[in-house]
């Protein structure tokens, strides 16, 4: 009877070299696929954050109405605050979030503690009816996150009607601007467009006396 030949120890050896070798190649190219869609799912994320904050942004300001939040040294009404980090101003929130009536939104940009990037934040507090202080709602909402760098500017008419170039701030909190300009700079190679958001409420008109208790269509209230 003739004795079969068997493998040879080199031979096992360079097969499990080879195998090795396959297997790397495998496990390397699902790590890379694994990494493009993770980044993928990354970078569409993002887009619909951005794209959500945008729309967010312009509804909230579009529906901005007249209603004083506090008083400047002379008693009248201040109805916008604009500076170049922060917005405020009061509407009402869409769907059943505005069942609690137009509440004072504060939209701010906001440093990060852990690098040198920038977040902008919404506030919200509701008005009560007897003119006291503005009580918070809950913590402030992330609406985006990842800023490089970013302003708010303003722009609209002088107490005489003029139309005035864009503004760092919104000096006559009685009146409102006609547009509210919003530039970021984002990381992840996303672009934020460069919003210009129009105001409903006519942006000449001066707040007078206000009651809460008459809602939004009291005194102050413009269409």
């Amino acid at each position: 009877m003739k004795r079969t030949r068997g493998f040879s120890l080199l031979e096992i050896l360079a097969a499990l070299v080879l195998l090795s070798l396959v297997l790397l190649g495998v496990y390397s190219g699902i790590r890379t696929a694994t990494r493009i869609v993770r980044s993928g799912d990354v970078a569409i994320e993002r887009v619909d954050q951005v794209r959500s904050a945008q729309q967010f942004l312009r509804r909230e300001l579009a529906q901005a109405v007249t209603i004083a939040f506090d008083r400047n040294d002379n008693g009248d009404g201040i109805v916008f605050s604009g500076g170049e980090r922060e917005i405020r101003f009061v509407a009402p929130l869409p769907g059943y979030l505005g069942a609690m009536g137009a509440q004072l939104q504060t939209w701010k940009l906001v440093d990060d503690d852990n690098d040198d990037r920038m977040r902008l934040e919404a506030s919200f507090a509701l008005l009560p009816p007897d003119g006291s202080e503005p009580k918070p709602i809950g913590e402030p909402e992330v609406l985006v996150d990842g800023i490089h760098k970013g302003s708010f500017a303003f722009r609209g008419f002088d107490k005489d009607g003029n139309p005035i170039d864009w503004q760092s701030a919104w000096d006559d909190g009685r009146r409102t601007p006609s547009l509210v300009r919003i530039d970021l700079d984002l990381d992840g190679g996303v672009v934020w467009p460069t919003l210009d958001a129009p105001l409903r409420v006519d942006p000449t008109a001066t707040v007078g006396p206000v009651s809460l208790t008459r809602g939004l269509r009291g005194p102050g209230f413009v269409r």
